[in-house]
């Protein structure tokens, strides 16, 4: 497969997860961004005034620092993105710096639209970054992030108290039998609408991020990892078929809605669920609105140890840069911890670094979000390392979907697989 058809796979996928209409993309100056030492920088953060903020500084302060190069930014509503950045890539036309969600680095660095980074400088070095927050494809990095995310169970603990279920830790998670008793002892309460928030009211990439790592624990996956050639007994085998009958149970047993309300986080503080399968995103509120009384509990070990989901946005230098020396310089210039620290006090997520977690009050040993920092390191699980990234999250989207809604779960899991399959010979098991 050459270079333009393997552009033009990797469009049609990034595709499928991408619904929102084409965002404007024609700013970039012919292809490098770079003509006159300027270098165009695009941010998914428009109408994210917080992390745009964070962005912004980091650029004055390079540019104030030499006069060599001229980093420009524009910005794009993420829902309009990843189009923008796919129709340019087509016409050659993407700027020198972009960033780009962890999970699709390798689909983008497969499909021609970022070179690696081989940074030689910086403050902070990559290897002192949770590793879900530096995006390699192939053994060669193309990206790393400031930050990430981490998927945890919020309940109350005067809740868990009264029912008599025990306060998992990280070292001590629920097991399954554990997490089952406890969500029929809350059922039989009858105090709850349903005992357990899952978020099944999302959409898009939610699904794989959300309930791929439960998947995992069980001890299936999307894809089977030791090839990347096939789904075949990853995602339909005995590990597999029982995360899709217990999923599907949830719903059938009364534990869990089948679609949930359009703000479940809102659900749980009302107190219609006991125990909520949420992200780190939402913890500053809950401990404002519940104080002491919430805990941010780790994930439930299925069998083969606790997992969530890492990786979130990261930047990135195309491969359509005409200036790589001054993107390089940029990139290696905002390694620096304070910047880290800055980003992930504006966005309220995990630093990604020690040392910043150190300086954000909550994120520091001992605070109060330690645990998500420790769930980032413990038991983050990359998505597929694969081009077909994109493709596998769309089909396990509808797969799981189906599950819930009442699908027999060995057919649609098979279903799966067959289209998995289909797609990864077709397009040469998406070979360099």
């Amino acid at each position: 497969m050459n270079a333009k058809t393997r552009r033009l796979v990797a469009a049609s996928l990034v595709a499928v997860t991408t619904t929102a209409v084409l965002a404007g993309c024609g700013a970039a100056d012919g292809g490098s961004g770079a003509e006159g030492g300027v270098l165009k920088l695009w941010t998914h953060n428009a109408g994210n005034a917080a992390e745009y903020d964070v962005v912004e500084k980091v650029v004055n302060d390079f540019n104030a620092g030499q006069s060599k190069y001229k980093v420009e930014i524009e910005a794009f509503p993420q829902g309009s993105y990843n189009d923008a950045v796919v129709a340019s890539s087509s016409s050659k036309k993407l700027p020198c710096i972009l960033d780009v969600d962890g999970p699709n680095v390798p689909n983008w660095a497969w499909g021609g639209y970022l070179a690696p980074l081989e940074l030689s400088g910086g403050e902070v070095p990559l290897d002192d970054q949770l590793p879900s927050t530096v995006g390699k494809y192939q053994d060669k990095v193309y990206a790393f992030g400031f930050y990430d995310v981490a998927l945890t169970m919020f309940a109350r603990k005067s809740v868990l108290a009264e029912h008599g279920i025990r306060v998992p830790t990280p070292d001590q998670p629920w097991t399954r039998a554990e997490f089952a008793a406890a969500l029929a002892d809350l059922k039989a309460s009858g105090k709850f609408e349903h005992p357990l928030e899952m978020g099944t009211g999302g959409s898009g990439e939610w699904w794989p991020y959300a309930y791929s790592p439960q998947l995992q624990s069980f001890g299936g996956d999307l894809v089977d990892r030791s090839s990347y050639k096939t789904a075949e007994g990853a995602l339909n085998g005995p590990e597999a078929l029982d995360w899709a009958k217990w999923f599907r149970s949830l719903v059938t047993d009364g534990y869990m809605a089948q679609k949930s309300g359009s703000s479940p986080n809102d659900d749980f503080l009302n107190g219609k669920s006991a125990i909520e399968w949420d992200g780190s995103w939402d913890a500053a509120k809950n401990v404002e609105k519940l104080g002491d009384d919430l805990l941010i509990l780790p994930p439930v070990d299925f069998g083969r140890g606790p997992k969530i989901g890492g990786a979130s946005w990261q930047w990135a230098m195309s491969a359509h840069c005409a200036k790589p020396e001054g993107a390089r310089a940029f990139l290696e210039f905002t390694r620096k911890t304070k910047y880290f620290t800055e980003f992930a006090k504006a966005t309220g997520t995990i630093p990604a670094t020690d040392a910043a977690a150190a300086q954000i009050p909550g994120y520091e040993p001992g605070g109060r979000y330690e645990s998500f920092v420790r769930s980032a390191r413990d038991f983050a699980v990359v998505r597929p390392v694969t081009p077909a990234y994109p493709y596998l999250a769309s089909v396990f989207e509808k797969t799981a979907k189906d599950i819930v809604a009442g699908a027999e779960p060995e057919a649609a899991l098979d279903e799966a697989v067959k289209q998995i399959d289909a797609n990864l010979k077709l397009n040469d098991f998406y070979a360099g």
